[in-house]
């Protein structure tokens, strides 16, 4: 699966676009982790949640749950949100 990696993890990936396994949204950012160490815990908290800041979109729909099912030959876009005003 294709991952849209924010401008602000760049510096784990050295790129936007990168590739990671999995069947669901929490599968493929366990993928990215073992490939990017790290990363992983700059978009889920503690208890295993989004942080406030990062939203997923997958076939043009939000994903919320890490549990949610994702098609393999798919994109997933992670989206850094901003703040400020």
């Amino acid at each position: 699966m294709r991952v849209l990696i924010p401008s602000a993890l760049h510096s784990y990936t050295g790129r936007a676009w990168v590739e990671a396994g999995g069947t669901t949204a929490g599968a493929v950012l366990d993928d990215l982790d073992r490939q990017f160490p790290g990363i992983r815990f700059r978009m889920v908290d503690e208890r295993g949640c989004l942080r406030r800041h990062i939203r997923l979109f997958a076939q043009r729909q939000a994903v919320a749950d890490l549990a949610a099912p994702l098609p393999a030959d798919g994109e997933l876009l992670i989206v850094q949100a901003l703040s400020g005003g």
